[in-house]
């Protein structure tokens, strides 16, 4: 079993497809949410590269 199987790295948000804006000004829009996703995964991998500082960060 690798070191990290059980504490994987954690993954980015995927976007949210064109599509899924409808363009009428909704709060929150798909795009704030994705925002928001985006800033949490960040503070998951710090918190992530601080109990795994070997891994290189190629993210």
């Amino acid at each position: 079993m690798a070191k990290h199987d059980d504490d994987p790295r954690p993954t980015p948000p995927e976007p949210p497809a064109p599509s899924e804006c409808c363009d009428s000004g909704c709060d929150p829009c798909v795009y704030d949410l994705h925002a928001e996703a985006v800033e949490r995964y960040r503070r998951k991998l710090r918190k992530w590269h601080k109990r795994h500082p070997d891994q290189a960060d190629t993210a």
